[in-house]
């Protein structure tokens, strides 16, 4: 077991939700996804995995893998009832609102403001663990990760770009987050 937690959280794969720029619903992995996430990517040493809920989520650990638990902690971004719709559908005031305002949810789902926090409490029950973690899950919960162990605005969250498959990680020591690169 680690004197610290290290939190690695890895960006799930492709969907063709992502190819096709539309808000995601609950969609496996395509065939670039499939082929994106390989058990060879080495995650270092894992004492405990998790994963978001999502059929993308879980079936990125898989392919990883990991034996991940799901953990409803790292739900995707809920962007209510703009799920499948394709980005340009969206009414541009609307997508204004809630490219700008962090506070606001026009579709119905949560805000930028309500991930984060989210995002900070399941963050807060990991930092007792003191072990080496993975969690798969989805670019916004990533973006909300940094925020927190940067302790930026929350109005920064679209200025951060998750690629699929890509690994963030993060360490705990005694009472603050950090991001270190790999």
């Amino acid at each position: 077991m680690s004197e610290v937690v290290r939190l690695t959280f890895v960006s799930h794969a492709m969907t063709d939700a992502m190819a096709a720029g539309r808000f995601p619903t609950d969609e496996p992995l395509n065939a670039i996804g499939q082929r994106q996430a390989d058990a060879s990517i080495d995650l270092g040493l894992v004492d405990q995995a998790m994963c978001g809920p999502e059929k993308r989520a879980r079936q990125t650990a898989e392919l990883l893998g990991l034996s991940a638990r799901v953990d409803q902690g790292l739900a995707d971004l809920d962007c209510g009832r703009w799920r499948g719709d394709v980005l340009g559908g969206v009414k541009p005031d609307d997508l204004a609102v809630w490219l700008t305002d962090v506070k606001r949810a026009p579709h119905g789902g949560e805000s930028i403001v309500d991930v984060v926090a989210r995002v900070r409490g399941w963050m807060e029950t990991m930092t007792a663990n003191r072990a080496r973690l993975v969690a798969v899950t989805h670019p916004a919960v990533i973006r909300a990760a940094i925020l927190i162990a940067l302790d930026a605005p929350p109005k920064s969250f679209w200025r951060i770009d998750i690629a699929p498959v890509s690994r963030i990680v993060l360490h705990f020591r005694g009472h603050a987050w950090t991001l270190r690169n790999t």
